[in-house]
């Protein structure tokens, strides 16, 4: 027999048994609730205080050991797992029969009387056994588990189930949001909701998704940021305003991109770049405190510091530091695409020295920046929200955050000169025009509400997932995504 076929028989033994259930008047999926008193991690943590007590506990069955007048299964709830002592001469011949034929997967509840088997074990005597719901696929094999990546994402219910460990990463994602609400609601923010499809895909450089409105008829987009409704709110006379929600993208996919991800934005009236760097590092203090119980993460094999203060640098300064050109001292355009020439850098002949300056800095810089450090002062050409540094207008009043050779946040003082802003919208629809398609559009709604009034603001942009990725030493996004984007199986 093909190993297809073997599974196709054990697959009807269990729809089998399903109709034999039924037809004893004894339909599993009619159960509609059942009375949990307890859970397993809460047995084993308190058992001196519960043992002896008679608790009720349901799950999953996780294996089945034993034979003839006594069973030990394992039951697996949400925290932990249990073991079950099943004997024939406490539930009864007909019960213990049916007992016997349950399998792997099937959800039971269980009532009976917390113990220590002589072994150690924490242990429940079952009194009485019902099947909440009857499994009708096989599990993984439990000594291998679900181990292929491409299916634990696609079968995220399995894969919690066949790897408890997993729910561990995403308890901790809850934390981490959770806290992060905490911080901002002390700090006298508020948190705002703002829509999801619009007219215009702006508030970041991205290609969007985009979709049709059918009653008006229109083109629409899924949001690429949060960035302009919420400056919008300032300009109404919110002064702290924070929104952590998702956003979409219809770019490349890797380890640390996901079409769909979820994005934390926060602005602030009359503060500055500087004072959004204050804000970071003391979230992230807050976070390491309350999440990690310590001021430093291990990730990807290092020790990463998250005390404050962090490292500080100028984009261009660290590009000179780590290729030995000096595009600060550069004005004309055809000298800086000789110069990036001459690193190799992929060329087309049309770039300005702002966006030479980032190309060399990705290719050069990025990977070195392990420990957590503000890159800032990023050339206007490649920031067509921020407000110009007074000292040099050349660049902005910006910062990245990097740590680990990845981006974590994106900062600036907000640009609140409507001329200015309609001028760099222009520009970016040259570029629109020119091809690229991730340029930003011209929104002219936004040049009314900055001509309305934009006081001086600090605004703020951090990847949730990045985030917990690495507070959670995860080596890729797909493993902080309940359910990650996946390329339908043909």
């Amino acid at each position: 027999m093909s190993e297809v076929e073997n599974i196709n028989e054990l697959l009807q033994v269990r729809r089998d048994k399903l109709k034999k259930y039924q037809d004893n008047g004894c339909n599993p999926f009619d159960h509609v609730k059942f009375e949990v008193t307890a859970k397993a991690a809460e047995l084993k943590a308190d058992f001196e205080a519960v043992e002896g007590n008679e608790v009720t506990v349901a799950g999953r069955v996780m294996s089945k050991r034993g034979q003839g007048k006594v069973a030990f299964y394992d039951l697996q709830d949400s925290t932990d797992r249990v073991q079950l002592f099943l004997k024939k001469d406490l539930l009864g011949e007909d019960v213990y029969a049916d007992v016997k034929t349950f399998d792997i997967g099937d959800h039971i509840g269980v009532t009976g009387e917390v113990f220590k088997t002589k072994m150690g074990e924490v242990s429940i005597r079952a009194k009485k056994v019902t099947l909440l719901s009857k499994s009708l696929q096989i599990l993984p094999e439990k000594f291998h588990g679900l181990k292929d990546p491409d299916l634990r994402y696609r079968q995220r219910y399995v894969d919690l189930i066949m790897n408890p460990e997993v729910k561990n990463v995403f308890r901790t994602r809850s934390k981490i949001q959770r806290y992060i609400r905490e911080f901002y609601d002390d700090r006298g923010y508020m948190e705002v909701e703002t829509p999801v499809l619009s007219t215009l895909a702006g508030g970041a450089s991205a290609r969007p998704f985009i979709t049709h409105h059918n009653s008006l008829d229109i083109p629409m987009y899924l949001r690429i940021a949060l960035e302009l409704p919420l400056k919008r709110l300032i300009v109404g006379g919110f002064d702290r305003v924070y929104e952590m929600s998702r956003v979409f993208r219809n770019e490349g996919m890797d380890s640390t991109h996901n079409p769909e991800f979820t994005m934390l934005e926060s602005y602030e009236a009359y503060a500055d770049y500087e004072d959004v760097m204050a804000l970071v590092e003391d979230l992230f203090g807050f976070l390491a405190e309350r999440v990690l119980e310590k001021n430093s993460v291990e990730f990807k094999g290092r020790e990463i510091s998250l005390e404050a203060p962090f490292k500080r640098a100028r984009m261009v300064d660290l590009v000179k530091e780590h290729t030995g050109v000096d595009f600060d001292a550069v004005t004309d355009r055809e000298e800086a695409i000789r110069l990036a020439k001459g690193l190799h850098l992929e060329v087309k002949g049309h770039e300005s020295i702002g966006v030479l300056i980032e190309e060399a800095f990705d290719v050069f810089v990025e990977e070195h920046l392990v420990q957590p450090t503000f890159v800032t002062h990023h050339p206007v050409e490649i920031s067509p929200l921020a407000k110009k540094d007074p000292e040099d207008p050349r660049y902005t009043q910006r910062f990245e955050l990097f740590i680990s050779g990845a981006e974590y946040a994106n900062a600036f003082s907000e640009l609140n000169d409507p001329i200015d802003q309609k001028e760099r919208f222009t520009a970016q629809v040259a570029l629109k025009d020119a091809g690229d398609e991730e340029a930003h559009p011209f929104d002219a709604d936004f040049i009314n509400a900055l001509e309305i009034g934009l006081p001086p603001t600090g605004g703020l942009g951090i990847g949730i997932d990045r985030l917990v990725m690495l507070f959670t030493n995860q080596a890729s996004i797909r493993d902080v995504l309940l359910f990650p984007t996946m390329k339908p199986i043909e």
